[in-house]
């Protein structure tokens, strides 16, 4: 047996030297990869390990690149990424300019396609098979790997819908662990249970599957003979009919996603089948790992970890601000305590967002509807129709996924849905896909909306206060991933004048007009002591906008620094060139933000660093301006 397989591995040409007896072993090898270099450098760790074997046989047996492969969600692709070239550098995983997290084009030939948002492969894969039987490449595969939750996004079966009246040469493989972060839920769930449980049609499906492979050798037609005889099986065995062969697929499974052996021998029959097909595999989150296997939900990112004993590593500062999303959790539980009306919706997000904390006291109150933002905002919107008040918590970047439903569905018929939008701004990490650059900007345009930042904790409860009174309307509030700066936050309520800011520091040279918790930033430049006189305001709302304090401020300053942690398109800087222009003010005015390019990964320091208004870029403009 060779030591250290993984080490001779550079791409998937080299896989296919391994003989299928080792494999096994290299298996074993990749998972202790990811799990030493995810105890040292955080990033997704239970969804990768769920599927080593899977991808150690998909490299095997199909032609990648050519053949094209999707991995969805994408943080299941850290075992494709080590064998696809970037083992050497995998330590760099999510770290300021090292590899990205999740698939990206521009960073290998063996990522056909970006998927940082879940629920997209099918609809992608579908459209290269499509590509591949117009350009009569007929021996070309397109696969599409589709799990953590992702079939619980409405988008899959809009793909899957499509697909099957296409007959292009396209193979879904469902990855079926019964988790996203959190436990999978709804009907899906619970079809796809009833099919991986029966042990009756299991066996049943192993002797046909047998049959199939050795009459096929003699009659061509056999193969259709059997399939059908094995779909009628189907129907009269499961609770319900099958599915994906209802959409036009043909359905083989489920089988163990842990047996890479057999893996191998189902995918090159596969290989051999023409059309749209479906292959359900059953697999374990964290895999391999003991503790990850036990509590899916924490080990999904866990942060750093001793790889031998499991045990969490937190760093255990003195006096830590809490969380803005744990500042949520826990006042939308006492809002809902003294308000009957008030319920929470996330779409598959509740221990990311924190509604886990409303969820194990008020249960019935509180809605995971999957991952499914569009269904969750006009859900919500239903609830307010009746009466309801709905706190629906979407994180910022997944929020882009339902804009037609916050127009059309909440808006326009001014319904009381109050949009919780975390992870606002730039995330770190999780880079471009995630970063919550544009809510400011897209939900600026909308009628009837009023937009809100908190600059800390105590903010954002009176922010959420406000938002549930009577007759207010579409309420957005966005608040960062991380920290707040307040530690003393649990204050009594008090109602805020929408639309109105406040001036935190007074100064006579230049004014800096910001928005949200990025403000801090300001503050922290303010401390070093710049050369001009500088007055900081937190505008807290977007829209309306504070015009009083406005005009207060173009009277006064003829220098000016707007700053926020978004777009400086459509945001905080054009609302107040806008307002200059529209009042006939003039003024110097540089507009601080997230420039017009998509920001890469790292932290957030490093990030504000780049982008120009960290505090040192702050203060730089003020000494400049």
């Amino acid at each position: 047996m060779n030591k250290n397989i993984l080490e001779t591995i550079n791409s998937p040409a080299d896989l296919k030297k391994v003989p299928e007896d080792d494999l096994i072993q290299l298996c074993q090898e990749l998972r202790q990869k990811i799990i030493d270099e995810c105890s040292e450098h955080p990033g997704h760790f239970g969804a990768g390990l769920g599927v080593v074997e899977l991808t150690v046989a998909l490299h095997y047996v199909f032609d990648t690149p050519y053949d094209n492969l999707i991995w969805d969600v994408g943080h299941q692709a850290y075992p494709h990424k080590i064998l696809t070239g970037r083992r050497e550098n995998f330590d760099t995983n999510r770290q300021y300019k090292g590899i990205s997290g999740f698939p990206k084009r521009s960073e290998s030939e063996y990522d056909s396609f970006g998927t940082g948002h879940s629920s997209t492969s099918i609809s992608a894969a579908l459209g290269m098979a499509v590509a591949a039987k117009l350009n009569g490449e007929k021996d070309r595969l397109s696969v599409a790997v589709i799990g953590d939750g992702a079939m619980t996004g409405g988008m899959a079966f809009e793909g899957l819908n499509n697909a099957g009246i296409n007959n292009a040469n396209l193979l879904v493989i469902l990855n079926d662990n019964n988790m996203a972060i959190d436990p999978n839920v709804g009907g899906m769930n619970e079809y796809l249970l009833d099919i991986s449980t029966s042990k009756t049609y299991n066996k049943l499906k192993e002797d046909v599957w047998r049959i199939l492979g050795r009459l096929n050798k003699i009659s061509p037609g056999a193969r259709n003979f059997i399939q059908k005889v094995d779909n009628s099986v189907k129907s009269l065995l499961l609770k319900q009919s099958n599915l994906f062969e209802a959409l036009g697929f043909r359905y083989f499974g489920p089988v163990d996603g842990h047996d890479v052996n057999h893996l191998i021998k189902v995918l090159r029959d596969l290989k051999a089948i023409q059309g749209p097909k479906l292959l359900h595999c059953i697999t374990v989150k964290g895999k391999g790992f003991k503790q990850a296997e036990l509590d899916q939900t924490t080990w999904h990112a866990p942060g750093k970890f001793n790889k031998e004993t499991g045990e969490l590593i937190k760093e255990n500062k003195p006096d830590t601000p809490p969380k803005f999303q744990d500042v949520f959790g826990h006042t939308i539980l006492e809002l809902a305590r003294n308000n009957e009306k008030i319920v929470g919706i996330t779409p598959a997000m509740p221990t990311g967002c924190s509604l886990n904390i409303m969820m194990k006291e008020m249960p019935d109150r509180c809605f995971d509807v999957g991952i499914a933002e569009q269904h969750a905002v006009t859900f919500s919107a239903g609830l307010a129709a009746q009466g309801y008040i709905p706190f629906c918590n979407i994180y910022s970047s997944f929020m882009q996924r339902a804009y037609d439903q916050v127009i059309h569905d909440v808006a326009l018929q001014k319904l009381q849905v109050i949009f919780c939008l975390d992870r606002g701004g730039l995330v770190g990490a999780d880079g471009a896909t995630h970063h919550g650059a544009y809510d400011l900007a897209y939900f600026r345009c909308i009628p009837n909306m009023t937009i809100a930042a908190p600059f800390d904790e105590e903010e954002l409860r009176n922010m959420m206060y406000t938002a549930q009174l009577p007759d207010k309307g579409p309420f957005s509030i966005r608040y960062p991933r991380g920290n707040g700066s307040a530690l003393h936050w649990r204050t009594p309520f008090k109602e805020l004048e929408i639309g109105k800011g406040r001036c935190l520091i007074e100064g006579d040279e230049v004014a800096v007009l910001s928005i949200g918790a990025i403000g801090r930033e300001a503050i922290k430049a303010i401390e070093k002591n710049p050369p001009h006189s500088v007055a900081i305001y937190d505008m807290r709302f977007l829209k309306p906008l504070d015009t009083e304090l406005l005009h207060t401020v173009f009277k006064k300053f003829s220098k000016i620094i707007t700053l926020e942690d978004g777009t400086t398109i459509g945001g905080l800087g054009s609302a107040v060139l806008e307002f200059m222009a529209d009042h006939g003010y003039s003024a110097k005015v540089i507009r601080l933000g997230i420039p017009d390019h998509f920001i890469e990964h790292g932290s957030q320091q490093q990030l504000y660093r780049e982008c120009g208004f960290d505090a040192e870029a702050i203060y730089n403009y003020i000494c400049s301006i």
